[in-house]
């Protein structure tokens, strides 16, 4: 896992395992990232499916309770069949550019 902070968004990376195994580990520390809008980039998994995607429900839904975004980047999935609930974009660029106008819409009370 690799982390990497940027004015008020922090990536972070799956750089070494599956989807599933960096959910776990993930989870464990989503404390220390609970306050900051994530970008969450699970394009190292080749294989990833959309069980894997949905695993991240739970914490899209306590993130944003928190009033900041999450964003996860994976390139090679269906986007027509992602949840409503979940923003996944193919690109880290469009994932900022997501958490920004997310921002702006925070901003002006949305």
């Amino acid at each position: 896992m690799k982390v990497d902070h940027k004015g008020h968004i922090t990536t972070i990376r799956n750089t070494q395992c599956n989807t599933a195994e960096f959910y776990q580990k993930l989870s464990k520390e989503y404390n220390s990232y609970k306050s900051q809008n994530l970008i969450i980039d699970l394009s190292h998994d080749k294989a990833i499916t959309m069980a894997d995607v949905k695993l991240f429900l739970d914490m899209t839904k306590t993130h944003k309770k928190e009033k900041k975004s999450l964003v996860l980047v994976a390139d090679n999935i269906d986007f027509n069949s992602v949840p409503a609930k979940l923003i996944v974009v193919p690109t880290i660029l469009e994932a900022h550019d997501i958490i920004e106008m997310e921002e702006i819409e925070r901003d002006l009370g949305f």
